[in-house]
Formats: structure tokens, sequence, C-alpha cells
């Protein structure tokens, strides 16, 4: 009898965790969703952020980005892009010269190798790359988003 109720205890638990990670995973893509559902405002207009394409990214992957703000529209002072990493992706090691790069993950989770050290990355997590600095990301099962930004402006 006491197997009986051990066991239905720990199914219960399990079915518990499940739910709370499922309803973590749902916040996370309606974030997304609201996020590019959003728009872009300059001086000269507005852009609709769903409207702008993915585009895929030339060296990794499983990996696109939006570009929400250009060197153009900041005098190449800074520019701004959603990073989409698809599951077990990675945007492997490399530099920016001259650029400092901001994370903000804003769905999903992973990991950032930061020039030798590795960083847990999930939802609220910022994180500065120095200019010239190796650095690598990996999104975990569900993938990633990243809210990137760069100084200066990435071209």
């Amino acid at each position: 009898m006491k197997k009986v109720v051990i066991l239905s205890l720990l199914a219960i638990l399990c079915l518990t965790v499940q739910a709370q990670v499922q309803q973590k995973a749902d916040a996370d893509s309606s974030q997304v969703i609201n996020f590019l559902k959003g728009k872009v405002f300059l001086i000269n207009g507005e852009q609709s952020v769903q409207d702008l394409p993915w585009n895929p990214h030339s060296s990794f992957k499983g990996v696109a980005l939006k570009h929400l703000l250009l060197g153009k529209d900041s005098e190449n002072q800074l520019s701004c892009h959603i990073v989409r990493i698809e599951p077990g992706c990675t945007l492997d090691t490399h530099i920016h010269d001259g650029k400092a790069e901001l994370h903000e993950v804003v769905a999903g989770s992973g990991k950032m190798y930061l020039d030798g050290k590795e960083i847990e990355y999930s939802v609220g997590t910022l994180c500065l790359i120095p200019a010239n600095t190796k650095h690598k990301v990996v999104a975990g099962k569900g993938g990633m988003y990243l809210f990137a930004k760069f100084l200066p402006a990435l071209q």
C-alpha cells in the first residue's frame, strides 16, 4: 500500500512540474509574440517588426536575424537585432572587431561562452560582450531569441 501511495505522489509531483514547465514555455512564447508584434519608431517614420524579414545568418546554420535598427538609422552609433537560434543550434565562436554587444534573452534558454566562461542564458539574462572578445551561444532544446544591440553599429 505504501508503495502505491509513494508512486501516486511521485506521479502527481511529475505532473505538477510538467505543468509549471509548460506555463513557463507558454509565457516565453507570448513574450516573443508580443515583441515581434511591436513597432520601431524613428524620426522619419515607423516600421512594424512583424513586417521585417528574417535574414538567415551567413555563417551559422539555424540562426536568423531581424534587423530592427541599422547603422544608417543612427549615424553608425547603434544597431539592434532580434536573433533567433533554432533548438540545439550554435552561434559558433566569433568576435566583433571594435564593437561591444549586449544580449538580452527574450525567450528560450541556452549557454553563452564568453572569453572562456560559461554563462547560463534564460529569459531576462543580460550579457555585455566587450569589443574584440571571443564568444559563442548555444541554444537549448527549445531554441532561443536574443535582443542584440551593437555599439557602434554592426555593418
